[in-house]
C-alpha cells in the first residue's frame, strides 16, 4: 500500500505567501520575539496545507499556539542543528490532531500508548494522530478516534471546537537526544451527547496502538497530562478550565 502523504505546516506573516516550515524552525518563535511560549495565531487547512498566520484568512480559526519552555527546537545551538541527519532536517513540520472526548456526564477519555510505539510509548494521551491529505481537522479527529478506540460518533450526536495548538518535539528534552519529530498538534474538544457508560459499550481499542483506556474526571486528566513535559497542561489551553471542569 502506498504510504499516505503528510499534511505539513505552512507559515504566513504580514500577509506573505505561505511557505513550508522547516524542521529546525520554531513555529511559536516565528510569530514572536523568539522567547514567548504562547502566542495568538490563525490556522486552517487549505489545499492540503496547514496554514498558520498572524492574519485571519478564509476558513481560519483564531487560537493560542503554545510550546514547552524546554522545547528542543527553541534551545538547540548551531552545533546541534548541524548534527541533525539530512533526512530529519528535510522533513518539514508535521500536523497531528488530539481528540479530547468528553462524555455527557463530564468524563474524559484518555488512552495509554502502546509500549511498542517508537514515539511517546506508555504515555497517557488523548486519542489522535496525523492529519492526512484531503482531510479537515474534524475528519482526521473522528478517523483517529475510530481507528484507535473503535468509537464512531454520528452526526448530530456531538459538538466540537478547536481548542488550541501545541508545538510538540520528540524527544521532548535535548538531554534525551536530538529531535527526530516535530509536530503542530491541533487539540479539539468533542462533546458527546452520550454518557461514558454508553460510549464504553462500543469501546474496542486497537492493541497495536493503545494498551489501555480510562474515563476520568477532568481534574485527574489534568494531573496526568501535567506530568508529561511535552503535553500541554489543561491550564495552559485556551478556555479548557471552564469547559472541562
Amino acid at each position: 500500500m502506498e504510504p499516505m502523504k503528510r499534511i505539513l505546516v505552512y507559515l504566513s506573516r504580514e500577509r506573505s505567501l505561505p511557505h513550508c516550515a522547516k524542521f529546525i524552525q520554531s513555529i511559536a518563535g516565528y510569530f514572536g520575539s523568539g522567547q514567548e511560549e504562547k502566542i495568538l495565531v490563525n490556522c486552517g487547512i487549505d489545499k492540503n496545507r496547514f496554514i498558520i498566520s498572524d492574519q485571519e484568512f478564509d476558513g481560519s480559526t483564531n487560537v493560542t499556539l503554545k510550546r514547552s519552555k524546554t522545547c528542543p527546537i527553541k534551545n538547540m545551538d548551531e552545533s546541534q542543528v548541524a548534527a541533525l541527519p539530512e533526512d530529519v532536517r528535510s522533513r518539514g513540520v508535521d500536523v497531528g490532531v488530539a481528540v479530547i472526548l468528553q462524555a455527557a456526564n463530564s468524563k474524559v477519555l484518555l488512552t495509554r500508548r502502546s509500549s511498542a510505539l517508537s514515539i511517546f510509548p506508555n504515555v497517557w494521551v488523548p486519542p489522535g494522530g496525523h492529519i492526512e491529505q484531503d482531510e479537515q481537522v474534524l475528519d482526521a479527529g473522528l478517523r483517529e478516534l475510530k481507528e484507535e478506540t473503535g468509537l464512531q460518533l454520528k452526526d448530530g450526536e456531538f459538538t466540537w471546537r478547536m481548542m488550541g495548538l501545541w508545538e510538540s518535539v520528540f524527544p521532548p528534552l535535548l538531554s534525551r537526544g536530538l529531535p527526530t519529530r516535530h509536530h503542530i498538534v491541533v487539540y479539539m474538544l468533542v462533546l458527546s451527547q452520550e454518557t461514558h457508560e454508553q460510549l464504553q459499550k462500543r469501546l474496542c481499542p486497537d492493541e497495536s496502538e493503545v494498551s489501555a483506556c480510562a474515563w476520568l474526571d477532568p481534574s485527574m486528566v489534568e494531573l496526568i497530562i501535567s506530568t508529561n513535559r511535552d503535553l500541554p497542561s489543561m491550564e495552559t489551553q485556551q478556555d479548557i478550565p471552564t469547559t472541562i471542569g
